[in-house]
């Protein structure tokens, strides 16, 4: 089965999944886009009101600033894939439960398992905790790379940060640019 068939197969599952009860209060699922050829995935918490509305990842304001920071090394959101922990918006952007995630998990390692990123960048702390609960805070791994059961993993702070807090706006762009540059170590270390 083509990659193009299986994306379109999971994000059917998305869309009539009822396994937990965030369906409910979501507008609609949010299952994730992008190339399903992408080197990096991209992977931030739940959608948020403006996702839910559109249906489609960082479409909101911190989606407008993870598409500059995304320009800021030369890339561009078509050439990534992007997708959520959870696929349906919690009602009033609470943090995901533990069996939320748990329940959306399934998804999230299926949407990895078809595109093969050779890169996945953790988005904020629940990414971070989902892939990695092992290493600790985000405010000491941020900008880091990790490699855990043969992939590598890049920590960043969610984008929403630096609309908070117009001094993490730096932080965030400093360690995005470590983004190409840990993608090139990982296609140096694949050639051999």
């Amino acid at each position: 089965m083509k990659k193009e068939e299986e994306i379109s197969g999971l994000g059917d599952e998305v869309r009539k999944c009822r396994k937990c009860s965030l369906y409910k209060w979501a507008k609609n699922p949010v299952p994730g886009v992008g190339s399903l050829d992408a080197e990096i995935m991209f992977v931030g918490e739940a959608p948020g009101e403006k996702e839910d509305e559109k249906g489609e990842p960082f479409v909101g304001a911190a989606g407008k600033f993870l598409d500059e920071l995304l320009s800021s090394i030369n890339f561009k959101r078509e050439e990534v894939f992007i997708a959520n922990v959870v696929k349906h918006r919690p009602p009033g952007n609470r943090d995901p439960k533990p069996e939320e995630v748990e329940t959306c998990w399934p998804y999230l390692k299926k949407q990895i398992e078809i595109i093969k990123p050779k890169l996945i960048v953790c988005v904020g702390r629940h990414s971070m905790a989902r892939f990695l609960p092992e290493i600790g805070s985000i405010s000491t791994n941020h900008g880091h790379c990790f490699v855990k059961d043969g992939q590598a993993y890049m920590i960043l702070y969610h984008p929403a940060v630096g609309l908070y807090n117009g001094g993490m706006r730096q932080t965030l762009t400093q360690d995005f640019k470590k983004l190409p540059v840990a993608l090139k170590k990982i296609n140096e270390r694949n050639k051999k």
